[in-house]
């Protein structure tokens, strides 16, 4: 094929050129790498080995993901899009690497345990980078602890026993349902996940099975048979390049399980021992043989099971770049374009609602204004009829709780002000989501940081309601979430304790939450509500009567079960496709990195919702009901409805949680997500509506 200009890294077409592309260039190339694609695949070349072709596969598959910017997109690689800041590291020949394990967790359950908490061989003893942990670390049960596996550069190892483990009783019936439940052992190397690739189904995935489950049509007995994967061969890539830089980087990081029932005599075992079927001279390699499978299942007469861990490591040198090592962890993520449509979708529904109130306020409104402002006698004005005729009411306090509605109008703007300034830290790579818990750290203290935010909201608007409890508002304003949230949490923690899972926190971290909570966002909020009551009170342009308004029958189409139901359809349809790929990342293990496109689907939620409160709004003043206030709350804060009814849903068509504990897991936290979505959208809808009845009837000339 003849030679094209590309644009970076392993290409399809030609070789790297740093020259500028025309246009007509670009296009040429674009065809020329489809074309090339199509036949490398129908050739069977796979996109996940360490091959030059697999890589250049990967690069087209990835080329939208390899740009940064906004308008002008430049080339990149995914470590500097998913890891902004990082240099890679260095490793002398024979130099000691550790292996770090994390969690072992299961799509089938959301109940992860730690790697130290299943019947293995106990922590090494050696020196070791100690990894710190940060708040969301500890509340999602991120706990690095070295793995009992010595490497060294360049160093290939044969099979090496480990220890010899028994199992017995509770822990055989234990492990068997970790194999049942596909849990998966999480390991890390120089920062990258273990995987498991196959270039003959072509897929990869991170980390490795406990084990395996086999049927009674393969193993010819009359249930299901449990296996262990006892004996790991880590492969590890490798690339040197003298000119440029010392030493060895690490560009890949595999694992290749093996179920092998080893001869074992005695009781112990060391990494010297003499094993026949791992170690002695002549031994064949360990592979995956249906005869040698170890099976959990106790012994003829009841005795235990004897597992011996073991393994061996292969150095390969590979051309990969360090920059490209993460290449293959994407490959089978959804393309940014889905993002784009999903983008597009949400500015749909803004254009379609922007188009609604531009028809109002520009065409409706300026009609009736100049209308009502033209009447003269009192015998016209008598006989005004719409939205004018409750302004004498449209600005009376709301009659059902003043202080629950301010509470959470203040506490929903709390949250769209620390989601909106974390979504900027990782836009300006204050934030890396790749991080273990930093998001959730993030989160958190923007959330603790913007206490102030919910206590001038709440007590502005509380102050115009004409009530006294203000001492009560702030303490309700500080409390309310958190601790309602805290208690769910707390109650939930001890039920995962119970259960020995990894995501249980321990008693300093609800204690470092507690001080947060209590020396940190209380004072903000009190100070945030001192504030706002310092403030003066909203001016409003018509006086309210003393006497309430009686409110005609409503039609149908302003009956608040048909307002509040069709309300939250659209906020939540501007964010429904996004949403998909955020329920991925938090219940699949999905990576999740887009954060410049999560702020913009958050800005146009904010529209949305603003917009929608907007058009209810009115049709309800419209029908002579001043009753606004709790309507255009609910109108948007039925959103969080919908949130949840599309988690009932994801829980029913895309999980496949096994017990009950799993499932309770993921109805808690998908409730408390939803409480924290459908406030945020039930403040812009009351803010938007008070913005919106102040406009018009400061419009409008009241006697």
């Amino acid at each position: 094929m003849t030679a094209l200009p590309t644009r970076s890294g392993s290409t399809l077409v030609g070789k790297k050129s740093g020259a500028k592309l025309s246009r007509s260039a670009k296009k040429t190339l674009a065809k020329a790498e489809a074309a090339r694609y199509i036949e490398l695949r129908k050739q069977g070349v796979d996109e996940v080995s360490n091959t030059e072709e697999a890589a250049a596969l990967r690069n087209y598959r990835l080329r939208s993901k390899k740009r940064k910017g906004l308008l002008r997109k430049k080339e990149s690689s995914l470590a500097s899009v998913l890891f902004p800041g990082v240099s890679p590291q260095e490793y002398p020949t024979g130099e000691d690497l550790v292996i770090y394990a994390d969690l072992v967790e299961s799509r089938k359950t959301q109940v992860p345990f730690e790697f130290y908490d299943l019947p293995v061989c106990p922590q090494p003893s050696l020196k070791f980078k100690r990894v710190r942990k940060n708040l969301g670390a500890r509340l999602q049960g991120h706990d690095v602890k070295p793995a009992p596996f010595q490497l060294k550069i360049k160093q290939n190892k044969g099979c090496t026993p480990i220890c010899l483990v028994t199992l017995g009783g509770k822990k055989l019936r234990w492990m068997r349902k970790l194999v049942e439940r596909q849990y998966r052992v999480q390991l890390t190397l120089d920062q990258l996940p273990v995987l498991m690739r196959s270039k003959e189904l072509n897929y990869a995935v991170r980390g490795y099975p406990v084990g395996f489950k086999a049927p009674p049509s393969y193993t010819g007995l009359k249930s299901d048979e449990f296996y262990l994967y006892n004996h790991l061969r880590f492969t590890v890539t490798y690339r040197e390049d003298a000119a440029n830089f010392e030493g060895a980087r690490i560009t890949g990081f595999d694992v290749h399980p093996v179920s092998m029932q080893h001869q074992v005599d005695g009781d112990s075992v060391t990494a010297t021992t003499k094993i026949s079927t791992c170690n002695e001279p002549g031994a064949a390699d360990v592979v995956n043989n249906p005869n040698t499978y170890l099976a959990l299942r106790t012994g003829p007469s009841g005795e235990s099971v004897k597992v011996l861990y073991s393994y061996e490591v292969q150095w390969q040198s590979s051309d990969l770049p360090w920059a490209d090592r993460w290449d293959v962890y994407l490959i089978g993520s959804p393309d940014d374009d889905i993002h784009y449509f999903a983008i597009v979708n949400s500015l749909m529904i803004v254009l379609f609602l922007t188009g609604a109130i531009a028809t109002i306020m520009i065409r409706t409104l300026r009609k009736d204004i100049a209308g009502y402002n033209e009447l003269q006698t009192l015998e016209e004005a008598q006989e005004e009829t719409g939205w004018k005729l409750v302004h004498g009411d449209v600005f009376r306090p709301p009659q059902f709780s003043p202080m629950l509605l301010s509470v959470s109008v203040g506490t929903g703007a709390q949250i769209g002000a620390a989601f909106f300034f974390a979504m900027i830290c990782a836009i300006l790579k204050l934030l890396n989501p790749m991080n273990k818990g930093q998001t959730l750290t993030t989160i958190l203290v923007l959330y603790v940081l913007c206490g102030s935010v919910a206590g001038y909201v709440s007590a502005r608007l509380y102050k115009f309601c004409d009530a006294k409890a203000w001492k009560l508002n702030t303490i309700y304003t500080a409390v309310a979430l958190p601790g309602s949230m805290v208690c769910i949490f707390i109650v939930l923690n001890v039920f995962l304790s119970f259960a020995g899972a990894a995501t249980a926190v321990s008693f300093l971290t609800i204690v470092a939450l507690f001080a947060l909570w209590m020396c940190v966002s209380a004072p903000l909020v009190f100070l945030g509500s001192y504030m706002g009551l310092r403030a003066e009170k909203f001016d409003v342009p018509t006086k309210t009567n003393q006497i309430a308004r009686v409110v005609p029958e409503l039609p149908w189409h302003v009956h608040p079960l048909v307002t509040i139901t069709l309300g939250g359809i659209l906020p939540f349809g501007s964010v429904c496709i996004e949403l998909a790929f955020i329920m991925s990342a938090l219940w699949l293990h999905q990576i999740y990195y887009v954060m410049g496109f999560l702020l913009v689907v958050l800005l146009i939620l904010g529209a949305t919702c603003a917009e929608v409160a907007i058009v209810m709004c009115y049709l309800q003043l419209c029908s002579e009901d001043h009753r606004w206030w709790w309507k255009s709350f609910w109108n948007c804060a039925s959103a969080g409805g919908y949130l949840l009814l599309y988690a009932l849903w994801f829980l029913s068509s895309r999980l496949d949680l096994v017990g009950v504990l799993p499932v309770v897991v993921y109805l808690t936290y998908m409730s408390m997500i939803s409480i924290c979505f459908g406030l945020f959208c039930g403040a812009i809808g009351v803010l938007a509506s008070f913005w919106f009845n102040k406009t018009i009837y400061g419009a409008v000339k009241v006697d």
